[in-house]
């Protein structure tokens, strides 16, 4: 029996799940399907040799990678997104992240053109500045600034093995051993978004390396189930998740820099919004984002989504 075994969480991912499913085929494969509404189901249900969690809800990204994880049952767990395909073996990769001190790593995600995805492949750990950055535009309308650069790793070497600090859960390879040290993925980012930035946060901390093979590579397509998203509900997800990651690993008065930049941003984006869509909505939506971020200026503590009016629409 292979020693690294494929979790895969799909949420109407019909489009792309077959071509990920036949780049998997040397290995064991679990799909935890949260709730599709298309034929993803059934196209895994044709593969006998595939083992499908169907889930009646979407129950969240870092929920279903844990049911994957406990049913594949392997040593060595390798995280995809549907959208993903394998180029090569991932042995290389396997017998990195079997090496005393290592918990985890990550291969060389590119795009159809066979480059590397330089800045989504490999980033370091954000800190206040780069998500203040990000949330203000600043990396948007100035890409190559100090401190997108650094988060970004944008002046990364594709060609070399690495310690780093933070790879995609798009393409992750983690020791089951890592993975109930630290519990698990948390199911607090729900449904998506920072899971993997935190997972890996936890593993740094607990002394894990976390290592680049570049030789186990995948294509990537990007934004497969984020696309399926509308945007109001996206803007709410990503900046709910952003918020409990900073309110779980920064100290306070970094967390209250980044909450004034999220509540700033909000005002930026909900005027610009407003006169780019020709509607009050983004006024609405970013009045949300500043209701989540108040708590966390004041307290330290994120407000749950469920007390954000319209938040808690289940996806879909």
């Amino acid at each position: 029996m292979s020693r690294t075994g494929v979790v895969v969480v799909t949420y109407n991912s019909a489009e792309v799940i077959d071509a990920c499913l036949d780049s998997c085929a040397s290995l064991p494969v679990v799909v935890v399907d949260n709730a599709s509404q298309d034929s993803t189901i059934e196209q895994v249900r044709r593969r006998p040799e595939v083992q499908l969690v169907a889930n009646p809800v979407n129950l969240g990204f870092a929920a279903a990678v844990n049911q994957g994880v406990t049913a594949v049952g392997t040593d060595l767990v390798l995280v995809l997104n549907p959208d993903v395909c394998l180029k090569t073996p991932v042995d290389k990769l396997a017998e990195a992240c079997s090496q005393p001190g290592i918990g985890l790593g990550t291969g060389t995600l590119i795009d159809a053109s066979g480059s590397p995805q330089r800045g989504f492949s490999v980033r370091r750990f954000p800190s206040a500045a780069s998500l203040s950055f990000e949330v203000l535009g600043l990396n948007r309308l100035f890409p190559w600034n100090r401190v997108n650069r650094r988060y970004r790793c944008l002046d990364f070497d594709f060609s070399t093995t690495a310690e780093i600090e933070q790879p995609p859960g798009a393409f992750l390879m983690f020791r089951r051993e890592a993975w109930e040290r630290l519990g698990g993925f948390d199911t607090q980012f729900h449904p998506l978004w920072f899971e993997d930035v935190d997972f890996c946060k936890r593993a740094h901390a607990l002394g894990m390396k976390i290592v680049f093979v570049p030789s186990a590579v995948a294509t990537h397509r990007g934004g497969h189930t984020v696309a399926r998203l509308n945007w109001a509900t996206r803007e709410l997800y990503w900046y709910a998740s952003l918020l409990k990651y900073a309110s779980k690993h920064f100290r306070l008065y970094p967390l209250r820099v980044l909450s004034a930049a999220v509540m700033l941003g909000s005002v930026l984006r909900a005027v610009a919004g407003t006169t780019q869509m020709r509607s009050f909505k983004p006024i609405s939506v970013y009045a949300k984002v500043i209701r989540l971020a108040i708590p966390c200026m004041i307290s330290g503590r994120v407000q749950e989504p469920s007390g954000v009016p319209g938040y808690s629409k289940a996806v879909g």
